[in-house]
């Protein structure tokens, strides 16, 4: 996900935070010489522990009782204020109405009280026939992943947010491409045209209810959590992931209209399409991955029993054997 120390609103003022790192990092589709593996180098956590995004194996998540249903608020209706969309060089986010009146709120599912406020969403996704997922179930990847990120009510701001144990909680919707277009999707790639350049940015001709872009209400009570982190510099843990089980689906031609967003390049150069804008999957080293009661676990195959000898079909053969020989 977007890193909030320049990706996300102050929360009482609509503006854009950025941070030292700007301009310093990038994918390996941009340049590699400033890709992931060495965000390090600039972000220290990016080479820390705790670090997202993750495969989930799914033999390997525990039931957790407490990850009940999520209480959303607001999320059924579409917003009177304006959401403005933005191209800043290494996705599009949409930045929603964060201040003190924002009704978009979540609790529920085991998170911590109070509550969480919307702040922001954003996709990450590949290239022409190439997965673009940043999460994957199984090492199942899609061909997109939405981060729709949020901040603990009980903060003022995201930087006070950052670092605390429930400061940021991000849901992870993976968007898998079908041939007929999401109509839920239709106004975001609408306004993919209005910011074909970094930074550009416009408001929505309209706005639209959150819950259309999640899983249907089924599949929201199907989800996995752990404690990661934000998955561009400057990488900062802890933060809540729910990883949603059930994908939702998205056109084939839409997928391919974010493919075609332009990246930030080097000073002078011709923009190029943005493509494979995800971070590669980090180690679990010993995290608990949590599964809700209604999602998928896959139990793990009971150790063989040991060869003995040919096993109880030759025990037997030998008993008889000796039992005729005594009676001969």
């Amino acid at each position: 996900m977007r890193s909030p120390g320049w990706a996300l609103a102050f929360l009482a003022v609509p503006l854009v935070v950025r941070g030292n790192s700007e301009g310093t990092w990038c994918y390996d589709s941009q340049d590699p010489k400033c890709g992931p593996t060495h965000w390090k180098e600039m972000a220290p956590a990016c080479g820390g522990p705790s670090q997202s995004p993750i495969n989930i194996d799914l033999h390997r998540v525990q039931r957790d009782p407490n990850l009940g249903p999520f209480i959303f608020q607001g999320y059924d209706s579409a917003p009177p204020g304006l959401w403005t969309l933005e191209n800043d060089g290494h996705t599009v986010l949409l930045r929603l109405d964060a201040g003190p009146q924002s009704h978009l709120e979540m609790r529920g599912a085991g998170l911590p009280l109070p509550a969480y406020r919307a702040l922001q969403l954003h996709f990450h996704w590949g290239g022409p026939a190439r997965a673009g997922s940043e999460h994957s179930l199984d090492g199942r990847r899609h061909a997109m992943e939405m981060h729709l990120v949020h901040v603990n009510t009980r903060y003022q701001s995201v930087r006070e947010a950052l670092g605390r144990p429930d400061g940021l909680a991000v849901l992870a919707v993976l968007l898998a491409e079908q041939d007929s277009d999401n109509a839920n999707f239709s106004a975001l790639v609408s306004g993919l045209k209005n910011v074909s350049r970094r930074g550009f940015s416009a408001d929505l001709a309209a706005t639209f209810p959150l819950a259309s872009l999640l899983p249907s209400t089924p599949g929201l009570s199907r989800y996995y959590r752990y404690s990661g982190s934000l998955t561009t510099p400057g990488c900062e843990p802890p933060v809540l992931w729910t990883v949603f089980e059930d994908p939702v689906p998205i056109g084939r031609l839409q997928v391919a209209q974010f493919q075609t967003v332009p990246q930030v390049g080097p000073p002078g150069s011709s923009p190029m399409p943005l493509t494979d804008n995800f971070r590669p999957q980090q180690p679990l080293a010993g995290r608990r991955v949590s599964a809700s009661p209604s999602a998928s676990i896959r139990a793990v195959a009971p150790p063989s029993a040991p060869n003995m000898a040919g096993g109880p079909g030759s025990l037997l053969g030998l008993g008889v054997s000796l039992w005729l020989w005594q009676c001969f």
